[in-house]
C-alpha cells in the first residue's frame, strides 16, 4: 500500500469535514432503497455510512430502531434498553432519532447521565450486569458508533441479551425489516418528537461511568498496578472514554496521565493514517503517532479508537506493538496469572490473527478456538467461561473477569490497556520485553495486510473460493499443510481462504464494508519469505478472480 506524505502528520485544515453540512445531509438527504450502498447493510460490527454518501442518515435510523423495537417484540426481549454514543458528529444525531422511535414504541431506555459519552464495552458490561440471575425481562442495548473509521462516518449496532455484537441471523432479520421500511418511505415507523422521548416515563438516566469503573477491580489487579507506581499515559483519541480515565485514575489511585482531553467532531487533533485520512485507529503506527512522541514520559502508554473497543500500546523501546504481539503477551500472562480460571477455559482467536498465539497457546496446555473474523463468534465462549480469552487480529479482545465469569462480551479497549501496566508491574518488564523473549523461544514472525480494489461479484467469488481451486502444493517453497474454507474452531465458513504451512501461512478474503478485497500473511522465516507468500497468494487470488 502506498503511504500518503501526509501520514503520521497532524491534521490539515483541508482534512477536516464540514460538520454543519454533514449534518445537513443527515437531516435532509432521503436514501434511495433501489440503490444497493445507500440500503441498510450489517456489516460485522453493524450499519456504517456516511451522510455524504447516503449510506447513513436519519431515515436509516429511524428505519433500523423501529426494526429493533420489532425484533424486540418478536423475541419477547422487554426488559431495559441500554443506549450509548460515541464522539463520531452523526452520533448525537442518530442518537435523537433512535430515541424517538424507541420512546414512541414504548422501550424502556437507559441513557447516560449528563449526556456522557459511552463507550461500547461499557454497554456491554451493563447488559451483563443487569441480566446476570435473570431468565426474563431482560436487558439489551443499541451502540451508536462507526468505530475507528473517519470523522464524515456514522455507525449503528445492536447487542441483545448476550451482551455482544448479534449475530447473522439478528442483523439479517433487522436489516430486511429496516430496508422495508426504507422501500415503503417509513410506513409503519413510530416517532414523537426528541422533546417528548426524553422526558417519557420509559427514558430513564444511568450512571454508565461509575458502575463501569467501580467493577474494574473484578477483572484486573488494580492494587498490583498501584504499589508499583507504574507511570502511565493515555490518549483517548477524543473518543467515548475521555472522560473515564481521570476518574479510573482516581478511583484506584493510579499515576495515570491523559496527554489528550479534547473532544472535537472534525478530529483536528489527529496525526493522519496510511493513507492520509483521519482515523482514530490504535493499531496505526500513523494514527498514533502523537502518543508515540510521548512514549519515553511514561513506563507504559496507551489508547483506544473512538468507542473505546479497540486498544493501542505503546512501550519506551518500541513505539507502538504490533496488535498481535501484544495479544500473544496478553495470552502468556493471563492463563499464568489467572489461577481461578477454568483450567480448561480456551484460547480464542481469529483464523487472520499470528500463529504465534497458536505457539504460546500450546506451550501453556490451552485449546485453540480459531473462528472467522468477526467478535460474535466469541460471544457464547466467554459468556459461559469456556474462553478465557478471546482476541482479534485487529486489536479487539476481552477476557474472563479474576474468578473466572464473563467480564463483557464486546471488545473492551480499556481492560487491555490497563492490562498492559498489571503485565509491567507483575512481570517487572513492559510487553515488548516480555515478546522479545517469546521470540527467542517460539521463533521471530512478520506480518502483512494487503489490500486491492474488487467489485461486488469478484467479492462473492473470493467469499466462495474452495480448497479445490487451490491448485498448488507449496506456498513460499514449504509444503502445503491446510487449505481452509471453514475455521477449525467452530467449522464456521472464513468467507474466504486460508493456506497454511509450517512456518508461514496467506488467508484472502472480502471486505464487509469496503470494495476490496485483503490478504493477510506471516511468515516465521523472514520479511523475503513473507513477499515471496503474499505475492504467491496475490496470484491464487488473481486467478480465481479472472473474468469476474
Amino acid at each position: 500500500m502506498k503511504i500518503n506524505p501526509f501520514a503520521g502528520k497532524l491534521a490539515t485544515p483541508a482534512m477536516l469535514v464540514d460538520v454543519p453540512k454533514l449534518v445537513t445531509a443527515y437531516y435532509a438527504d432521503v436514501p434511495d432503497a433501489s440503490v444497493p450502498g445507500q440500503r441498510v447493510a450489517f456489516g460485522t460490527s453493524g450499519h456504517r455510512g456516511s451522510a455524504f454518501e447516503n449510506s447513513f442518515n436519519e431515515w436509516h435510523v429511524l428505519a433500523i430502531s423501529q426494526a429493533i423495537c420489532q425484533y424486540r417484540k418478536l423475541k419477547e426481549i422487554d426488559g431495559p434498553l441500554f443506549l450509548g454514543i460515541d464522539t463520531h458528529a452523526l452520533s448525537v444525531p442518530a442518537f435523537t432519532s433512535a430515541l424517538e422511535v424507541l420512546a414512541a414504541n414504548g422501550v424502556n431506555v437507559m441513557i447516560a447521565d449528563k449526556d456522557e459519552y459511552t463507550p461500547t464495552p461499557v454497554i456491554s458490561h451493563a447488559i451483563l450486569t443487569y441480566n446476570r440471575g435473570r431468565d426474563t425481562s431482560l436487558a439489551d442495548g443499541i451502540v451508536i458508533t462507526p468505530s475507528h473509521n473517519p470523522p464524515d462516518s456514522g455507525g449503528f449496532k445492536y447487542n441483545p441479551p448476550n451482551g455482544g455484537p448479534a449475530d447473522k441471523d439478528v442483523t439479517k432479520w433487522i436489516e430486511t425489516k429496516a430496508n422495508e421500511f426504507l422501500e415503503s418511505s417509513l410506513q409503519g415507523v413510530k416517532r414523537i418528537s426528541f422533546e417528548h422521548a426524553k422526558s417519557a416515563a420509559t427514558t430513564h438516566r444511568y450512571d454508565f461511568l461509575n458502575t463501569y469503573i467501580n467493577d474494574l477491580g473484578s477483572v484486573l489487579d488494580m492494587d498490583a498496578i498501584r504499589g508499583a507506581n507504574i507511570r502511565m499515559g493515555v490518549d483517548p483519541l477524543g473518543g467515548a472514554g475521555v472522560h473515564y480515565w481521570d476518574s479510573i485514575a482516581e478511583r484506584y489511585g493510579l499515576d495515570l496521565t491523559v496527554v489528550n482531553q479534547a473532544v472535537d467532531p472534525t478530529f483536528r487533533f489527529m496525526t493522519a493514517d496510511w493513507d492520509g485520512q483521519i482515523r482514530m485507529d490504535p493499531s496505526s503506527p500513523y494514527a498514533m503517532q502523537s502518543l508515540i512522541d510521548h512514549k519515553d514520559r511514561f513506563d507504559i502508554s496507551f489508547a483506544c479508537d473512538t468507542d473505546h473497543d479497540r486498544h493501542g500500546i505503546v512501550t519506551r523501546n518500541t513505539g507502538l506493538l504490533p496488535p498481535n504481539h501484544y495479544l500473544s503477551v496478553v495470552i502468556f500472562y493471563l492463563f499464568q496469572h489467572r489461577p481461578k480460571w477454568h483450567k480448561d477455559a480456551a484460547v480464542g482467536k481469529t483464523v487472520v490473527s499470528s500463529q504465534m498465539i497458536d505457539r504460546v497457546t500450546a506451550k501453556l496446555g490451552r485449546k485453540l478456538y480459531e473462528v472467522p473474523v468477526g467478535f460474535k463468534w466469541f460471544v457464547d465462549g466467554l459468556l459461559d467461561g469456556s474462553l478465557g480469552f478471546g482476541g482479534e487480529e485487529s486489536a479487539g479482545a476481552s477476557f474472563s473477569r479474576l474468578d473466572g465469569s464473563v467480564w463483557t462480551t464486546d471488545k473492551d479497549g480499556i481492560v487491555p490497556a490497563l492490562l498492559s501496566a498489571e503485565i509491567t508491574a507483575r512481570m517487572d518488564r513492559d510487553p515488548d520485553e516480555i515478546y522479545s523473549e517469546l521470540t527467542r523461544e517460539f521463533g521471530e514472525s512478520v506480518c502483512d495486510r494487503v489490500e486491492a480494489p474488487a467489485t461486488l461479484e469478484q467479492k462473492r467469488m473470493l467469499a466462495q473460493l474452495s480448497p479445490q481451486q487451490v491448485r498448488i502444493t507449496q506456498l513460499g517453497g514449504e509444503q502445503i499443510d491446510h487449505v481452509l474454507d471453514r475455521a477449525p474452531g467452530n467449522n464456521a465458513p472464513i468467507g474466504g481462504i486460508k493456506v497454511v504451512t509450517a512456518s508461514g501461512w496467506f488467508a484472502a478474503r472480502p471486505s464487509g464494508t469496503e470494495d476490496i478485497y485483503k490478504i493477510y500473511a506471516e511468515s516465521f522465516r523472514g520479511v523475503a519469505h513473507l513477499r515471496q507468500i503474499v505475492d504467491e497468494a496475490q496470484a491464487i487470488v488473481d486467478d480465481a478472480l479472472a473474468d469476474h
